[in-house]
Parts: structure tokens; C-alpha cells; sequence
């Protein structure tokens, strides 16, 4: 389900993987059309970005506490965070030119 680059964010490894700098977390499911449109996205980024921003995914039927917490109603859902903080939030399946946009203003 994941890239090579791409981490697997769970309840338990969520924490530690926003605390610093960028992270993206796309949350997301196997039962979900344009989940599986953003999922090769995801992963590319993650390989381009990788030593800029964290990016990972979260499968909502596996870490439902954690789609809760963030108040994840709909997937695909992004959540952007910067230093362990909540900066952005995006529902829906977006196109991979805006989510590098967004990546690069991030990163810096």
C-alpha cells in the first residue's frame, strides 16, 4: 500500500513522526476510489520530498482513534503539520502539481 519512502502512521507512531519539521499524513482506505488515485501520488512525493517532509499514510479501518482524533469524516483526507502542529487540511482526492505546491511552501 505504501512506497518505499512512504511511512505506515498509526496511534502509536504518530507522535514521533510529526514532531518536527513537515509531515503530510494521508489518511486513507483500501476500499476507497480515489484513495487508490492519490496512493501512487503520495508515494512519489514522498521519494522527491524525502529528507524535506515526512509523508505518510494512515488506513482509517486500521487506526480508527486516530481518523477520530483529527476528525477525519471523509477519504481521501490530507493532514499537513509543521513542528507536530496542525497547519493544513485537505478532503478529497488533489491533483499531484497542488500537492507538491503545497509540499514546497511547507518545506521550504
Amino acid at each position: 500500500m505504501a512506497g518505499p519512502d512512504t511511512a505506515k502512521v498509526t496511534g502509536s507512531s504518530l507522535e514521533a513522526f510529526t514532531k518536527a519539521g513537515t509531515a503530510v499524513v494521508d489518511f486513507t482506505a483500501t476500499w476507497c476510489g480515489p484513495c487508490q488515485v492519490l496512493g501512487p501520488i503520495v508515494d512519489k512525493l514522498a521519494t522527491e520530498f524525502k529528507g524535506k517532509a515526512a509523508i505518510g499514510k494512515c488506513d482509517i479501518d486500521e487506526n480508527p482513534e486516530v481518523a477520530a482524533a483529527f476528525g477525519v469524516m471523509g477519504v481521501p483526507t490530507l493532514v499537513f503539520f509543521k513542528d507536530g502542529k496542525v497547519v493544513d487540511t485537505h478532503v478529497g482526492l488533489l491533483p499531484e502539481a497542488a500537492l507538491r505546491t503545497k509540499l514546497q511552501k511547507l518545506a521550504g
